[in-house]
């Protein structure tokens, strides 16, 4: 399968630069996934397309303000870390910009020497692993020193971190948001839990992989970064209920979707766990768990737009997208959702 089969075209005046001061206001497309019909809503409709019974599964990642700029500490030039992935306490697999500056050995500093930062080692596609040290607790430097990693088809700047987090947001350790539950306020899912929907929340920590672009012609020629995840005993026990009474499970976002197909078994049953997943789902993949997904609209030839198809299959969702651009949507990470049912 060609990964050009998955492109559309996309005026880049419809890229959200913003976040709506209403999160439940953006635009809602309502896809069915068997007949193709489309109809055109507000978010918070969505609360009548949940039937008693289901069961929404929210990812509760909290996005690290992992940017951090500081400066080398003998030549005081500026330098641009991101920080990607913990290794232990105080040591991270971090992008550095500009790389060749970042040899081995090398030292930096960041907020007049609040944080300060070794390179130790070498990573993958260029990364550096970096030692940092600081007073205090790590999460608390970096809350006060770090921005907030936006993607880079953003280019305003964010005024308010918590925009850029869920309202239900509580582990932290993110690169990215799970943009799908951006579009959720307190009283919106308080709205779905009295219509006796049940709330079940896992954790998938979103890596910068998420933005990579498919380089590959052929799909099954791509490999999936690698993602933490984890789920509770109480989540899988609803779950596992929601799947025997018959009802549906309904992924928010594309990060739910792929922790939950990761665990579910043969039998679309899923059990506490934690690990590191790359699954890579596209058109042919059987699900076991998901029924019905709350997602925004998706990069051109991106693995994202693949597992929508998936669920749907190619034409209706690449349709339904040609559609969404006709009738300008907001797309990628501020923009409009999409509920596939």
């Amino acid at each position: 399968m060609k990964v050009k089969d998955f492109d559309y075209y996309l005026p880049e005046e419809l890229i959200a630069q913003h976040p709506l001061e209403n999160r439940d206001e953006a635009r809602l497309m309502v896809l069915n996934k068997n007949t193709g019909e489309l109809e055109h809503k507000i978010f918070k409709d969505i609360v009548e397309y949940l039937q008693h019974g289901d069961c929404l599964v929210l990812n509760d990642t909290r996005v690290l303000p992992a940017r951090l700029i500081g400066e080398k500490e003998d030549t005081h030039g500026k330098m641009e870390f991101l920080l990607l992935k913990r290794i232990d306490k105080d040591t991270w697999e971090t992008l550095v910009k500009p790389g060749k500056r970042a040899k081995i050995g090398t030292r930096f500093s960041f907020g007049n020497g609040e944080l300060k930062a070794e390179v130790i080692g070498l990573g993958e596609e260029g990364s550096r692993i970096v030692k940092f040290e600081y007073v205090g607790i790590f999460e608390q430097v970096l809350d006060k020193l770090g921005q907030m990693p936006l993607p880079p088809y953003i280019k305003e700047k964010l005024e308010d971190k918590e925009q850029y987090q869920t309202v239900y947001s509580k582990e932290q350790g993110s690169a990215a948001a799970p943009t799908a539950g951006l579009h959720f306020t307190e009283e919106l899912l308080e709205k779905i839990k009295n219509k006796g929907v049940k709330l079940a929340f896992l954790t998938l920590h979103v890596g910068l992989g998420t933005f990579r672009p498919v380089k590959a012609e052929e799909i099954e020629e791509h490999t999936m970064h690698s993602e933490f995840y984890k789920i509770t005993e109480d989540t899988a026990r609803i779950i596992n209920d929601t799947k025997e009474a018959g009802k549906r499970v309904i992924a928010v976002g594309t990060t739910s979707c792929r922790t939950l197909e990761t665990i579910g078994d043969d039998k679309s049953r899923v059990r506490e766990q934690s690990g590191w997943t790359n699954i890579f789902i596209y058109p042919g993949y059987k699900f076991k768990i998901v029924d019905a997904l709350i997602t925004n609209f998706h990069l051109p030839q991106s693995t994202l737009v693949m597992l929508v198809s998936a669920l749907s299959d190619r034409e209706k969702v690449i349709k339904s997208y040609n559609v969404a651009v006709e009738e300008k949507y907001r797309f990628f990470s501020f923009g409009d959702a999409m509920f596939i049912k």
